[in-house]
């Protein structure tokens, strides 16, 4: 079983997340942002992987704590779940579209952190989440999950829509590049390390 749990605590968050990268599909929790979680529950569906969390954030300065240090657990948790990385795929792409938005995702859980960002979303906010918060939340997955990260959004207008396709891809890519094939429990390097 592929699974990891994680506690974060600081003076700013407190975070405990378990993950199981081969479940349902699942989602349990709520980070006080609805329309982050609303996000995260659509990541969890789109990847396959279940999700549980227990957040306590300082929303009364702002989104931001909480947000980026979400996307430090998880990439923990990810990166922990994954083991040595035996027989994976290594590799994941996803091209999302939401109504007239569309985004590419492209994965290489290298164990070599990088993030190519370019996604421009057309709101501040929407609901209570800080759009300038998707980037801080990827970065922070790609470099504690030690992956090369790759999005883009290729079009569109609605914010709503952008973020939402932004997440699917992900969970799509995510899915594709942590699945093992068959029975080789080779590691897809020619160092022998990921």
């Amino acid at each position: 079983m592929r699974t990891a749990e994680i506690e974060r605590n600081t003076a700013e968050t407190q975070i405990a997340m378990s993950i199981e990268l081969d479940g349902i599909g699942s989602f349990a929790g709520s980070t006080g942002i609805g329309f982050f979680d609303h996000m995260l529950d659509l990541l969890a569906c789109h990847s396959g992987m279940d999700i549980s969390i227990h957040v306590h954030g300082d929303l009364e300065v702002d989104t931001h704590h909480t947000i980026e240090d979400l996307g430090i657990v998880l990439g923990q948790a990810l990166y922990k779940a994954l083991g040595d990385k035996a027989g994976i795929t290594r590799y994941g792409m996803f091209y999302c579209p939401m109504d007239e938005a569309l985004t590419r995702c492209v994965i290489d859980l290298s164990g070599r952190p990088y993030l190519v960002y370019d996604v421009a979303i057309p709101a501040e906010r929407i609901g209570t989440f800080e759009t300038e918060m998707l980037r801080e939340f990827l970065y922070a997955v790609a470099v504690h999950g030690r992956m090369n990260l790759h999005v883009t959004t290729l079009y569109g207008t609605n914010a709503h829509h952008i973020v939402e396709s932004v997440f699917k891809a992900l969970g799509h890519a995510l899915k594709r590049a942590v699945y093992i094939e068959g029975e080789d429990s080779n590691i897809l390097s020619t160092k022998g390390v990921l």
